[in-house]
């Protein structure tokens, strides 16, 4: 058995001609081009797909040859996966499989027997070996072709990294300075999981956070490392419907991980080294200003403008800012998918996954002996602390110190979200939904406390306009006196809330 250790990176068709160009692949020692074909099979029932296990027979020049993979771990689009190859020689042959469990259930005769071509992988590859340092060789590898299943095919546009001696760093090191000129996003999805999703004609959708993988004797910057690895393929899976869909949901869940990201942070601050902050921090200050400037728009035309436009259809002063709306919305979108698609946003993801695989984050220091459930309970203690006291003095009149208080509830909530996995109890998740609950009606009132500077600011001295302003403002009346009602009621419950035990 041998694990294969890969990074895989997306390239946009747009790019493949910038990316055979770039200086750094005629440091290559070798190269080679071959067209690769690849028929992976499965049981009708999908069996092996449901155990994490792929099976594959790839045609090279005039010979086949049989490999059998297993899942194995993936951080932010590095993966590492133990695989078995063997030629072909008309029959499958799982005797190479030396993890038994494996073996014995391969060779069972109603999954032997079953097993069919589902998918097929057709494509070009171009490998340049690169050998930086004595005792490092690294393989870059150009995948150009498709994937084709159930009548549906897909474009193969793709690098891959592989270490063929050497550890994470210098894969990430050869990616950073491919990324340097080509716009290069790690790829969370192998050409297998992408055959499975066309096979079945999965459609892309927004993707919403997940728990992150924690355990109660994990050290704190083990699991820093886990969150913010979470939070970066949180980043990661709503990357292509934002940039290239006009779903807003893509864009906010974005906002949401880039969120969740700066909580992470902020929670484990103390531990972090200041250089991890310092080159992580600027760049994830711009992507998080131009996302935020697209979701506000988003919310100021889908949920403040177009409700009083549908209930006042006829009214043409509405309908005019409704328009100026829409065209600033316009502008502060295609800023972000222009982001999106540039160098930058790889550079970013890239730098984060870099740092996180090297020390004191990976692998883990053996100085990092503290106690992650006691430095869990003093910082959710903090945040708490600092929640109850701004609850104290906040007031319904004053929209500063609800947007204060807002902040402190999601920087609690997403503290309790991230060690959840630590937590003793079942309150945990009523307290998170109390907090969600509160945070999301203090949203919304701070979302039209802004609307009426944003909306002056697009009807500008046009007194028509500024009549439709006045429209919004009245129509939304009824409403914003719900939501500091609702206010009120999560106040009072906020200084009975109980911080969690961690395990």
């Amino acid at each position: 058995m041998a694990d294969e250790v890969e990074l895989k990176l997306a390239l946009a068709e747009a790019a493949q001609r910038p990316f055979l160009r770039h200086p750094l692949l005629k440091t290559a020692v070798a190269r080679k081009s071959e067209r690769l074909i690849n028929l992976y099979y499965d049981t009708p029932a999908l069996e092996l797909h449901k155990r994490g296990i792929a099976l594959r027979l790839r045609r090279q020049g005039r010979r086949w040859l049989q490999t059998v993979k297993c899942a194995g771990s993936s951080a932010a689009g590095m993966s590492s996966r133990p695989e078995w190859e063997t030629p072909y020689s008309g029959q499958f042959d799982f005797s190479v499989v030396d993890a038994a469990a494996v073996r014995k259930w391969l060779e069972r005769n109603r999954i032997r027997t079953r097993i069919a071509p589902l998918f097929e992988t057709n494509f070009q590859r171009t490998t340049w070996r690169f050998e930086p340092t004595a005792g490092v060789v690294l393989l870059l590898a150009y995948d150009r072709g498709w994937i084709a299943a159930s009548g549906r095919r897909e474009a193969i546009s793709e690098l891959e990294i592989e270490i063929a001696s050497g550890d994470a760093p210098e894969v990430f090191a050869l990616a950073r300075a491919l990324a340097e000129r080509v716009a290069l996003v790690p790829a969370l999805l192998s050409k297998a999981e992408r055959g499975y999703r066309l096979f079945h004609g999965t459609e892309m959708a927004p993707v919403k956070a997940t728990a992150p993988a924690l355990a109660a004797a994990m050290p704190p910057l083990a699991a820093f490392r886990s969150i913010a690895l979470s939070c970066l393929e949180h980043l990661q899976h709503n990357h292509d419907g934002a940039a290239t869909r006009d779903d807003p949901e893509y864009i906010h869940q974005m906002r949401v991980a880039t969120r969740r990201l700066r909580a992470a942070l902020r929670l484990f601050g103390p531990l972090l080294p200041a250089e991890f902050a310092a080159a992580l921090l600027p760049p994830l200050r711009e992507l998080m200003a131009l996302l935020g400037a697209a979701r506000d728009m988003d919310v100021l035309l889908a949920e403040i403008a177009a409700p009083v436009m549908a209930s006042l259809a006829a009214e043409p002063r509405l309908a005019a800012l409704v328009g100026l709306i829409t065209e600033r919305r316009f502008r502060h979108r295609h800023a972000a998918v222009q982001a999106l698609q540039a160098a930058g946003f790889g550079q970013l993801i890239l730098l984060a996954g870099d740092l996180l695989h090297r020390p004191p984050f990976f692998p883990a220091a053996a100085t990092d002996t503290a106690d992650l459930a006691n430095y869990a309970a003093a910082r959710v203690r903090r945040l708490h602390r600092r929640v109850r006291r701004l609850a104290a003095t906040a007031s319904a009149d004053d929209p500063v110190s609800l947007h204060a208080l807002r902040i402190a509830i999601k920087r609690l909530r997403y503290a309790l979200e991230f060690l959840a996995p630590i937590v003793r109890g079942k309150a945990h998740r009523r307290n998170i939904a109390r907090l969600a609950a509160l945070q999301d009606a203090l949203g919304q009132v701070n979302d039209l406390a802004n609307a009426g500077r944003q909306l002056m600011e697009c009807a500008g001295e046009d007194a028509r306009l500024r009549e439709a302003v006045s429209l919004v403002g009245g129509w939304h009346g009824p409403r914003y006196a719900e939501l500091l009602a609702t206010v009120r009621v999560g106040l009072a419950q906020l200084q009975q809330l109980q911080m969690p035990r961690f395990l």
